[in-house]
């Protein structure tokens, strides 16, 4: 398959034929016990890509008994050896770079260049945690009247539910299975059904680089209730991380504390950029087209609100729009093709009836506008002006290419604007003053911040929100922490009388 060209229907039908469709429980791959099947569409054309098993309650706890019987053991194994695990998965992604990014342009619609750099984005993942899975220190020391010695040990979580999203469907699997691998935690995989391909694939690769049977369990599933729910209940389980919505997280919330799990939670996302009277602007429409269009606007770290300085709305609203009108809709397959499909239809008209209603509360259409007619779910790349600081689409996560674009004439006014928001995950800061950066950073409340840069994901980087954006962090010398416990030994001195 050659970069810049349109994939032939052998390639895409040889790459699907190759991806496991069963259950992965304790090294395995079998059919459902009871939960039937269920199909995955190419939202581009509404097509059904496969067929998969579809896990039951009684599969999902096949997989947390796989789990929990690997734990012991896999808890001792050697941190070297969890890594070259880790680093031979590494390879073997990047390796497979044109299969992966064509399974995600597939199910999820994505551009393949796109596509490609999620792979790149995903694969360090397993790269990152590889090296972390050595260095996962604790510490020794004398207490501080000197009477005794504390040591602090790191230990495994144990036995962890992980929950990934249809958006980026490689990337949240290695961003959730690495850390866990690397820190000796075994785990029940349950994908999004609506992108479960990928996950497939990679849990074959997995099993590949030699993870042992019952470390990783991947149960595919049409009912994420039935799958989370029995699992939750179970006292053998000991951790969950979920990527999605808030309602849905907070439900899982309530549903762990029962047990008083270990709980990570990647939730929604409602992103201000903000750009500054002195901003370069021709850089901030690079930024906002990445921190934008990136996924089609399907990322929780997507730029949502365009917060822009009244002295440079105008010239920045007709360069933005001149950007987003250049876009070429179409088949993440087919060359030149720039912007896919939104996942589905429900996410198409969630999408267009927010922009309907902006405009009805008196925003300008400057670009797009609407849906794309024809097969698939395409909507129009969208810039809006005027919008309205009470309008809904400032208050929603829009996950699709639309740009609602408002001013403000003070950076205090910025930052209050910023702030009202129950989320807090990601900001976006053009301005040329350094003191400016680290002013408003501090008083805008987001677990990360873009300074003149649209794209801020690194595997070294602590990802995740403050607010109804989170819980934790994923990446990072902080991401393996979320998968371990800490314990405490006190020591009597041994030279103490």
């Amino acid at each position: 398959m050659a970069e810049g060209k349109t994939v032939t229907t052998e390639c895409e039908t040889r790459l699907l034929e190759s991806v496991p469709t069963g259950l992965l429980i304790n090294g395995e791959w079998r059919g459902a016990s009871a939960g039937g099947t269920f199909d995955v569409e190419d939202p581009s054309t509404g097509k059904v890509l496969a067929t998969l098993a579809s896990a039951s309650t009684e599969d999902a706890l096949s997989a947390l008994d796989a789990a929990d019987g690997a734990q012991a053991s896999w808890a001792r194994t050697a941190p070297r050896e969890r890594a070259e695990i880790l680093r031979r998965a590494f390879e073997l992604v990047i390796e497979r770079t044109e299969d992966f990014a064509l399974l995600m342009t597939l199910e999820m619609g994505k551009p393949l260049d796109e596509a490609r750099g999620e792979v790149a984005y995903a694969a360090e993942f397993l790269r990152w945690f590889s090296e972390e899975a050595v260095r996962d220190y604790g510490r020794y020391l004398t207490t501080p009247e000197g009477k005794n010695k504390i040591l602090v040990q790191h230990k495994p979580v144990g036995p962890c539910l992980l929950i990934t999203p249809w958006n980026f469907p490689l990337a949240m699997a290695t961003r959730k299975v690495a850390p866990a691998v690397a820190a000796g935690c075994t785990m029940v995989l349950k994908p999004a059904k609506l992108t479960p391909l990928t996950s497939q694939l990679f849990a074959q690769v997995m099993v590949e680089a030699g993870l042992p049977a019952g470390v990783l369990n991947v149960v595919s599933s049409s009912s994420a209730s039935s799958i989370s729910g029995p699992l939750l209940k179970d006292a053998r389980l000991r951790k969950i991380s979920f990527t999605g919505s808030t309602p849905v997280g907070k439900q899982l919330i309530a549903e762990a504390s029962q047990n008083v799990l270990r709980t990570s939670m990647e939730l929604g996302g409602n992103a201000p950029f903000i750009v500054f009277e002195d901003a370069d602007l021709d850089k901030a429409v690079q930024g906002a087209m990445m921190a934008k269009m990136r996924n089609m606007g399907e990322a929780c770290t997507a730029a949502n609100r365009f917060l822009v300085h009244e002295s440079v709305a105008e010239e920045f609203t007709a360069k933005f729009a001149e950007a987003m009108k250049a876009l070429h809709p179409g088949r993440g397959t087919e060359a030149g093709v720039t912007v896919g499909p939104l996942i589905d239809g429900g996410a198409r008209k969630d999408v267009h009836a927010l922009v309907e209603a902006a405009v009805t509360a008196g925003a300008t259409v400057v670009a797009g506008g609407a849906p794309i007619e024809g097969p698939g779910y395409f909507y129009r790349p969208t810039v809006l002006a005027d919008v309205p600081n009470d309008a809904e689409i400032l208050r929603t996560e829009i996950f699709g290419p639309v740009a609602p674009i408002t001013t403000f004439s003070t950076e205090k006014q910025a930052i209050a604007m910023a702030n009202s928001t129950e989320y807090g995950l990601a900001a976006y800061l053009y301005t040329r003053d350094y003191t400016r950066m680290f002013r408003v950073s501090e008083q805008i409340e987001f677990g990360m911040v873009g300074f003149n840069a649209g794209v801020i994901s690194n595997a070294a980087a602590p990802f995740g929100g403050v607010k109804q954006s989170g819980l934790g962090r994923e990446g990072g010398s902080e991401g393996i922490a979320e998968y371990t416990t800490t314990q405490y030994i006190g020591i009597a001195d041994p030279y103490a009388d």
